[in-house]
């Protein structure tokens, strides 16, 4: 299993971001796939996961309405649309498959003024 986020970045309140999470080595459209983010000096959270054809979606109420779980199937690529950023959403962002834990390096997303 190979998962590479990328995306992240420093932006002001208010902006919007879009994470990607390639993967490989496994039945991507088999598998669940979830967001997992981290921020500085606290435990893993979970975000956001979607299921195997993309249909349903699960959002922790801290993004609900804000941010958006996809998946492209055909490109074995995840994605997240983070859309009015708060200083609170900085964190590592991580995606994983659901079940499991995140194995890749995280993309950092900064939220500051």
């Amino acid at each position: 299993v190979q998962l590479v986020e990328s995306g992240g970045g420093l932006v002001q309140p208010g902006s919007s971001l879009r994470l990607s999470c390639a993967a490989s080595g496994f039945t991507f459209r088999s598998w669940q796939m979830k967001w997992v983010r981290q921020a500085p000096g606290k435990g893993p959270e979970w975000v956001s996961t979607i299921s195997t054809g993309g249909g349903i979606r699960y959002y922790a109420d801290s993004v609900r309405g804000r941010f958006t779980i996809s998946r492209d199937n055909a490109e074995n690529t995840l994605y997240l649309q983070m859309n009015s950023l708060k200083f609170e959403d900085t964190a590592v962002y991580y995606c994983a498959t659901e079940p499991g834990a995140p194995s890749g390096q995280g993309t950092q997303v900064t939220v500051s003024s």
